[in-house]
């Protein structure tokens, strides 16, 4: 399949919403239980680092980071959000969207990337390990979801080359 990685546009938003939609009801890619509005997921969000994979109008999957924190001593690490379309997993777009958003990490001087992971979740595991990451703990019963299940999630992370 031939796509481009490309800056998530605001324009991006409604198809992007959808995908976050299609992960939220997995019930293990995110305890979020619904879709915030443009303005709330934008404040969220690093203004850098939002990515999409694109076939011309099309949105396959998308990849963002949040702040872990406002003070400045961690303005370097981030939360890693990563999402692809049903219809195009298992097709390495999420791979290759991960790959990108690492590289333009690097650019913006984050030096630490991460991700809480729910314990079910093997593909994104799998995917986070596959670039890179490595698993540095988990956090039992951290989250409980709106059908009242409770999950452990595994802590991930990927330290850049540049620290």
């Amino acid at each position: 399949m031939d796509y481009k990685i490309e800056e998530m546009r605001a324009s991006d938003w409604t198809q992007v919403a959808d995908i976050y939609m299609d992960g939220i009801n997995t019930k293990i890619a995110t305890f979020q239980s619904a879709i915030p509005s443009w303005e709330e997921w934008d404040k969220g969000h690093c203004e850098s680092c939002r990515l999409v994979a694109r076939v011309g109008d099309a949105i396959l999957g998308w990849a963002a980071l949040s702040p872990v924190s406002s003070r400045c001593v961690y303005a370097g690490v981030a939360e890693v959000s990563i999402y692809i379309g049903k219809q195009y997993q298992g097709q390495k777009v999420g791979t290759t969207l991960l790959k990108k958003l690492i590289e333009v990490s690097e650019e913006n001087g984050f030096w630490t990337l991460q991700s809480g992971i729910i314990k079910e979740n093997i593909s994104s595991l799998n995917l986070h390990k596959n670039c890179g990451f490595r698993e540095v703990g988990y956090r039992e019963k951290l989250g409980k979801m709106d059908n009242e299940k409770w999950h452990d999630v595994v802590l991930v992370e990927r330290r850049s080359k540049i620290v």
